[in-house]
């Protein structure tokens, strides 16, 4: 009997997923229509081109299958089968040709998000989610105050989960250039045949750049990656957002002194990350500062230039102030044949002369130039102002508040190292070394302890305490950890050591409930009272996301972190700390990831105070700042976000909300937890998993310089995996797992107690839930049910499979029942349509997988030259399930 009702409710779930596929069909906007028709035809010719006109037809061969399969006019067998035709070389082809599709699909997708922001935007009413909007919703005097404190401060990590090699970014970059070009208006017919072509060009460079990197990544090459998206879009954008806040706070902005001020910093964890990750050094952390200055000095050298060479002002009609003329005088003086250059080429333009000196001396603060170069940023902001004040004294106030002040901002923000390099440590490394400096002795890696915090300090002596002096302890779990890194300070320089700031990181839920006791105790630290003191009593504390979600599963990590950040406001409060909390969120919604806004939002109230701080990982770098328009799009609405969530009103709203629930959000996660840990403790688990999916084959991928787990071997257990890898593998096999796994036993557990209302108005009340619930929608959208139950298959435990798959149609159904859809994503018109779009392809590349992954999973021997042929056909599929899906880990 109960397998009887077991396969009905597999038939149900199935029938049910195949009516909301149908009823799902939503019409695609004829401009996007028309980009991916344009794209996959060229696509199409490349492909002939290169493998003849029987490559292309097997690629449509398999596309028709997978389309008629998701209609049920086949069967998932008969795919199979047709894929089980091919020799693998020929599958490998065919796997390039889907993840070529993807990338460009992914491609014209962002030209149509970046078209529909600008038809959105007609200036009668801000755009939602925009800082315009926050600012007519809470007034501009409201915002005004709270602009003192605003502080948005993102961290670029190197987590490796960024799949696309950095040549393919690039080549997707140069295409994205001319499918603009193309749809430019106003061009003639030849115009756009030879725009056509271009086109073509790039593509079949595109098809014949390979896919997989043939080296793995060193911390370097992730700096390297990094800076392309500062040097392509953060520094033009950053200052773009200030100018939009300062537009809202006033009319007439550019033509008077800025009501904005520069509220966002950027960190970065890249080179500066060694938990784990051996190839971090103190020698790379020093590389990684200085290729970071290269780039920051250059940035702004050649704006200072671009703005001087337009300074054009003649001094009859725009005189200098005295303060201007003087320090021009002072400039001859000291380097007279530089100056009287300068004057000779611009004669009678003393606000062009003394630009034109800046970006002199900027270049020498590059070249290391000390007789010209400018010791701080500090030095430079002050001689900007001088000419801007100058400016704004002779009446030239658009060419003191314009361009001019976006340098400006640019300085503030981004001074001479770009962003604070911040060094990471496992706490467990800080406690051997200690105890070995104790007993006499040092090790390699205590040594290499040492020279890491004499690399911070050599940095704050180049480039000021501001550019490296936050130190994070991984699993912290007492206040000793936090005192070690201070001691260990001292044994590396004595009373030289810099200045810290050591930010513990709370992982686990043991150590979330104990992080307020660890900061109490970290308030007797002799080194942590200092820094209050001169700090304005600001402390900060980093929660980390990925391990709680892996250890609870999502709906207990959700709640375990939300009372975290309650706890920690209260604490703060009594000992009267100005409390910043850094979110550890992963790019994926196993690992925290999903909309950034909608995440401040649904914080514990006074958590956030005009304050956020977060992780921006891997291929979220480049999703959110790939270009100018959404990079700003995606800062202004987390802005955005943190001025409403810091009101008192929405405090209080959310502060309500959670009293009332709180009961019903424990007894969810209380349920879910045992849920999810029943599958993942259960004997023989980590086994299954690392046969079900391509987990041992990721590391293959060389996505990054860190390793994949801890230790060596397949995993014990799942402490011994990363959550990266964890994440990504599941995502691989169309489950998507960590993203949902438990909440279906946690919402039945309620809903058998006091029925549906109550959940349904935390769901419509509490942004916490809100935000659970959805973010748990989007992770079973990208779920296939069919597909998933194949991979599952392969570990030879159909006890662990009814497990996964029941709890899937358990959580699917409930989710909707709560949320009131009658699909999913039913709100979610953009994500659904993008899902729907995809959905077929990626199934042509998982069966492509399947079939690798199968073969090598077989009991019978698989030569070495077949393994590295099926190798390959994987992980090219694996890479292409990434771009389709558009997540990694």
């Amino acid at each position: 009997m109960p397998a009887i009702a077991n396969e009905q409710a597999e038939r149900s779930a199935q029938a049910a997923q195949q009516a909301e596929r149908s009823s799902a069909v939503t019409e695609m906007p004829e401009e996007l229509r028309a980009d991916v028709r344009l794209l996959g035809e060229l696509l199409g010719q490349v492909i002939a081109e290169y493998g003849g006109d029987d490559l292309l037809a097997d690629v449509e061969r398999l596309r028709k299958a997978v389309i008629a399969a998701r209609r049920g006019e086949i069967s998932g067998d008969e795919v199979t089968a047709l894929v089980a035709e091919w020799p693998i070389d020929r599958a490998v082809q065919i796997a390039r040709a889907f993840t070529c599709y993807f990338h460009l699909v992914n491609l014209a997708e962002e030209h149509f998000r970046i078209r529909t922001l600008r038809v959105r935007d007609t200036g009668k009413e801000p755009l939602p989610d925009s800082i315009a909007q926050a600012v007519q919703e809470l007034g501009e005097e409201r915002v005004a105050e709270l602009v003192e404190g605003l502080r948005l401060h993102p961290v670029l990590t190197a987590h490796p989960t960024e799949a696309r090699r950095r040549a393919v970014v690039t080549a997707i970059q140069r295409i994205s250039g001319r499918l603009t070009d193309y749809n430019s208006p106003g061009r003639g017919a030849a115009e756009r045949a030879e725009t056509r072509r271009r086109l073509l060009e790039e593509i079949d460079l595109l098809w014949r750049t390979a896919q997989l990197r043939s080296t793995k990544l060193n911390p370097l090459d992730e700096v390297r990656t990094a800076m392309a998206a500062f040097d392509e879009t953060l520094f033009r954008a950053v200052p773009m957002v200030y100018r939009s806040l300062d537009a809202a706070l006033g009319v007439d902005t550019g033509a008077r002194a800025p009501k904005a001020r520069a509220f966002i910093r950027y960190g970065s964890w890249i080179g500066g990350d060694r938990d784990g990750n051996p190839n971090v050094t103190a020698r790379v952390t020093r590389d990684a500062i200085l290729i970071q200055a290269e780039h920051v000095l250059i940035a702004l050298e050649n704006a200072a230039q671009r703005i001087g060479r337009t300074l054009t002002l003649n001094a009859g009609q725009t005189p200098p102030s005295p303060e201007l003329r003087a320090a021009l005088a002072a400039a001859e003086d000291h380097h007279p044949e530089l100056v009287s250059e300068m004057a000779t080429r611009s004669p009678r333009e003393p606000h062009r002369q003394w630009l034109l000196f800046v970006a002199a001396r900027v270049a020498a603060t590059r070249q290391r130039g000390l007789d010209l170069a400018y010791r701080s940023p500090e030095e430079l902001l002050a001689d900007l102002r001088l000419v801007q004040t100058s400016l704004a004294g002779a009446g030239a106030a658009r060419q003191a508040y314009g361009e001019l002040q976006h340098l400006i901002w640019q300085v503030e923000t981004f001074g001479f190292h770009l962003a604070e390099l911040e060094v990471r440590q496992h706490s467990q490394v800080h406690a051997e070394a200690l105890a070995e400096i104790r007993a006499g002795r040092t090790s390699e890696r205590t040594e290499e302890v040492l020279a890491t915090i004499r690399t911070v300090a050599w940095i704050q002596e180049r480039f000021g305490v501001t550019a490296a002096s936050r130190y994070v302890v991984s699993f912290t779990r007492s206040a000793d950890d936090i005192a070690a890194v201070y001691e260990l300070a001292r044994h590396a320089l004595g009373d030289r050591a810099p200045t810290l700031d050591v930010v513990p990181l709370f992982e686990s839920g043991a150590d979330l409930a104990n992080a307020p006791a660890v900061l109490t105790g970290m308030l007797d630290i002799p080194a942590v009272r200092d820094r209050l003191a001169t700090g304005e009593r600001r402390l900060e504390v980093m929660l980390g996301y990925s391990d709680s979600a892996k250890e609870l599963g999502p709906a207990a990590a959700t709640l375990k972190l939300y009372e975290a950040q309650e706890a920690l406001a209260a604490w703060a409060i009594v000992h009267d700390v100005r409390l910043t909390l850094f979110h550890g969120r992963g790019g994926a919604l196993g690992r925290g990831g999903g909309p950034a806004n909608r995440a401040v939002l649904a914080q514990a109230p006074g958590s956030v105070g005009g304050r956020f701080k977060v992780t921006e990982q891997g291929e979220v770098i480049f999703a959110r700042y790939g270009h100018d328009a959404i990079a700003r799009r995606h800062m202004e609405q987390v802005t955005s976000a943190v001025l409403l969530a810091s009101t008192p009103s929405a405090e209080a709203r959310t502060a309500k909300a959670a009293a009332r629930f709180r009961g019903v959000a424990r007894q969810v996660a209380s349920a879910s937890e045992k849920a999810y840990r029943a599958l993942t403790e259960a004997p023989g688990f980590p086994e299954w998993f690392s046969l079900v999916s391509p987990l041992e084959e990721i590391g293959s991928l060389r996505l990054g310089s860190r390793p994949a787990r801890r230790g060596l071997g397949a995993p014990r257990s799942l402490d011994d995996l990363r959550a990266i890898p964890w994440v990504f593998a599941w995502a691989q096999t169309r489950v998507n797992l960590p993203g949902w796994y438990g909440l279906g036993s946690g919402l039945a557990a309620v809903i058998d107690e006091i029925g549906l209302d109550e959940l349904r108005a935390a769901y419509r009340e509490w942004p916490l839930l809100a935000s659970l619930l959805d973010n748990v929608e989007m992770s079973l959208a990208k779920t296939d049910r069919d597909i998933a139950a194949r991979y599952l298959a392969l570990g030879g435990r159909d006890d662990f499979v009814r497990q996964v798959l029941a709890e899937y149609d358990l959580t699917r159904r409930l989710v909707l029942e709560v949320t009131g859809h009658t699909r999913l994503l039913e709100n979610r018109r953009v994500l659904s349509r993008a899902v729907q779009l995809r959905d077929p392809y990626v199934d042509a590349l998982s069966h492509l997988q399947l079939r690798a992954l199968s073969r090598l999973r077989a009991d019978h021997e698989v030569s070495e030259e077949e393994r590295e042929r099926l190798s390959t056909l994987l992980l090219l599929s694996v890479n292409g399930v990434a771009a389709g899906l558009q997540n990694t880990g």
